[in-house]
């Protein structure tokens, strides 16, 4: 009963508009005080969720996705996949997902990818023909691959909250990030062979495919560069973000100079605000969930899950309705907060791996990024295009499908997840 009540409760303060943080600390707090727990526990957590190495990394990372989203290097990745496979059926719809699934080595945000190469995509689609709702959901699902291959923030976020290591948790979201890349290129390549509606493209000559790939090259070596160095260990996911800071600077403000002053300040400014915003979440998520522990609510989540679901099949597809449920309403960092703490202890009961569960969970929270009311990537593509948000939700539609039936795969088949994280 205690356990509806919070969860009640919490749904209510987030339906009347107060701030995710702020709800979640703010219950956690009242939680905490009611059961006469000493309020100190709040100073701790609130010092504890910032002390975190890992956690440097986020504004990081965003930083160099916002100094890469204003020097313009999403134009240049497309124009490079498109001078290649710019002739094929659905070519453009090829290059697009292309670019959001290299934009996505470099950057860890859905939003950034869907902004990025969404202003370049769209308008070239749209001039050649392609179906609006089919290119705008295109463009909203190539962007959650974002969250999926890494670098990732939800993995990130992930990793500190379950303690798990962050190079296992990237290392499992690479089978499944380019799994759902060649998907939804397939779907998108049946769907204009098939559908006709687009004015194909030229083969571009030998000498304009090395053109552009050329200009795309430094962009492919800083995702090179963050990759392998994560990976054989020469740096921590923190030291990668830091050095692709670094090199997204030289790129856009000396090699490429597209990179002006008040671009700079304007990407400084975004990351400020969406670091904080993520930081505070943090914070709120950590008291919150520090009292739910004390009121033992992830130990009667388990019993209830061990009682009533006596198959693993059984239990996660209850998680699953509820999340989808969840991400109409909540956006999807405010998801993983919220309900990883709550769920994470029953996943030993239930024969689960924590690596696993987390890439599970982050393609459901793909699912969020591009489903109503709150979905965010559908919100972004809407205001590059200035389009009916009905549109938008139109062209998704076939994207959730796949991305539902890639989450049943992974049930089937783990290995699609865990075989490159049991090579380290």
């Amino acid at each position: 009963m205690a356990t509806l009540t919070i969860i009640a409760l919490l749904l209510a303060l987030l339906f009347v508009g107060v701030p995710v943080a702020f709800a979640l600390g703010g219950l956690g707090l009242g939680m905490l005080w009611l059961k006469g727990f000493p309020l100190t526990i709040a100073a701790q957590n609130l010092t504890s969720g910032l002390d975190n190495f890992i956690l440097l990394s986020i504004p990081l990372f965003l930083l160099m996705s916002n100094i890469l989203l204003r020097g313009g290097v999403g134009r240049d990745l497309f124009g490079a996949f498109q001078a290649w496979v710019g002739h094929w059926p659905g070519g453009l719809a090829t290059a697009t997902l292309m670019s959001c699934g290299m934009f996505s080595t470099i950057n860890g945000s859905s939003v950034a990818t869907a902004a990025t190469i969404g202003t370049v995509a769209i308008p070239e689609m749209t001039q050649r023909g392609y179906n609006r709702p089919f290119t705008y959901g295109l463009v909203a699902a190539g962007g959650t691959l974002g969250i999926l291959i890494p670098p990732s923030i939800p993995l990130i976020v992930y990793g500190v909250i379950t303690e798990q290591s962050l190079v296992a948790l990237f290392l499992a979201g690479v089978g499944p990030g380019l799994l759902l890349l060649a998907a939804f290129t397939i779907y998108s390549s049946l769907y204009c062979h098939f559908g006709k509606g687009y004015t194909p493209l030229a083969r571009h000559s030998w000498r304009e495919r090395g053109v552009a790939t050329l200009r795309a090259m430094p962009t492919l070596a800083i995702a090179l560069v963050i990759i392998v160095g994560i990976y054989i260990g020469i740096f921590t996911p923190t030291e990668a973000a830091a050095i692709g800071f670094f090199c997204a600077l030289v790129l856009t403000g000396l090699v490429l100079r597209t990179l002006s002053f008040e671009k700079l300040r304007l990407a400084v400014t975004d990351t400020m605000r969406t670091s904080v915003t993520i930081l505070l979440i943090v914070v709120g998520a950590k008291i919150f969930g520090h009292a739910v522990t004390l009121y033992r609510i992830p130990q009667e989540v388990t019993t209830f899950a061990t009682t009533h679901f006596h198959q693993p099949l059984y239990f996660l597809l209850a998680i699953t309705c509820v999340l989808l449920v969840v991400g109409l309403f909540l956006e999807s960092l405010s998801m993983l907060l919220i309900m990883v703490p709550v769920l994470y202890p029953s996943l030993e009961s239930m024969g689960m791996d924590p690596v696993w569960f987390g890439i599970y969970f982050v393609i459901l929270i793909e699912v969020a990024l591009i489903t109503p009311p709150v979905g965010m990537n559908l919100f972004v593509i809407q205001a590059v295009t200035k389009a009916r948000i009905t549109e938008v939700v139109r062209g998704v539609l076939p994207f959730v499908l796949i991305m539902l039936t890639l989450a049943f795969l992974l049930y089937a088949f783990p290995s699609i997840v865990l075989w490159l994280p049991q090579m380290l």
